[in-house]
């Protein structure tokens, strides 16, 4: 009982520090993109040249590979990309969110468990760029917004809960080991891969279809997928939902008892 109410009273403290959570990411969204003439264009260029690499490598040098699932290899493809991009890049933030802001964790009276959320905000702020870039995409390619669009914030607040989640979790461990961020590094190269980012789902086995469900982003791109291309709302798809919501729901109450657990030694191990 006592465990439900110290967790209750942790995440109520959080939702009350809402607007400073809006206020610091806007502060850190400026100081990361706004800082100089291109800052914010390389934040979009980066992964816009990644997409264009593999969309010619895939379209033109293997040829007969221009469209997916009878979609256009760049739309599938962007909605493959765009969550993982967010994904990976709040994932990172998030793990660090701690160690690079020494100064506000040896606060007496602030609440350093904001600090993760202050990070996965900043970067949804270029989420919510290459979501309009993919509409526009969408709409040069012929293909107009449908009802199916509204979920998508449905898919949005389940990733970023989740990345909370694994924030909470991997920024407490990341002060006390350095060692976290280079299993984290490879974690995503692999997680990557065996993400349906440029390939698709019906192309694997039944049998090994399984092991992809430990992979929870297979939901997230599935659904905007659904969203964008397939026109599926997200109860029409249940495969992947039950062990996204089992990870979800690990990872986000885990993260929170163990940030809890740990915040009280930050100060003296920082």
């Amino acid at each position: 009982m006592i465990f439900i109410k110290n967790t209750f009273k942790f995440l109520r403290d959080i939702y009350l520090s809402k607007n400073l959570v809006f206020t610091l990411a806007k502060n850190d969204f400026r100081e990361q993109f706004l800082g100089s003439y291109l800052g914010l264009v390389w934040a979009v260029l980066k992964p816009s040249l990644f997409m264009a690499i593999v969309w010619f490598i895939f379209s033109i040098g293997f040829k007969g590979h221009a469209e997916e699932d009878g979609m256009p290899f760049i739309l599938y493809l962007m909605c493959g990309y765009i969550p993982w991009f967010f994904f990976s890049d709040a994932v990172n933030g998030g793990m660090n969110s701690i160690v690079s802001n020494k100064y506000l964790v040896k606060k007496v009276n602030f609440r350093v468990s904001i600090l993760p959320i202050v990070k996965i905000t900043s970067i949804f702020f270029i989420h919510l760029i290459f979501l309009v870039i993919l509409a526009i995409v969408f709409l040069f390619y012929g293909y107009f917004p449908t009802i199916y669009w509204l979920q998508l914030p449905f898919y949005i607040s389940m990733m970023f809960f989740l990345v909370l989640g694994m924030s909470w979790f991997l920024s407490a461990l990341r002060v006390f080991s350095k060692d976290i961020s280079q299993i984290v590094s490879v974690i995503l190269q692999l997680g990557f891969w065996v993400t349906p980012i440029f390939w698709s789902l019906s192309k694997v086995p039944e049998k090994y279809m399984y092991v992809l469900k430990f992979n929870p982003m297979i939901f997230i791109v599935e659904g905007y997928r659904n969203s964008f291309i397939y026109q599926k709302w997200f109860w029409e798809s249940w495969e992947f939902t039950p062990s996204f919501l089992a990870i979800l729901s690990l990872f986000f109450l885990l993260g929170a008892v163990i940030f809890r657990k740990l915040r009280p030694h930050f100060g003296d191990v920082i």
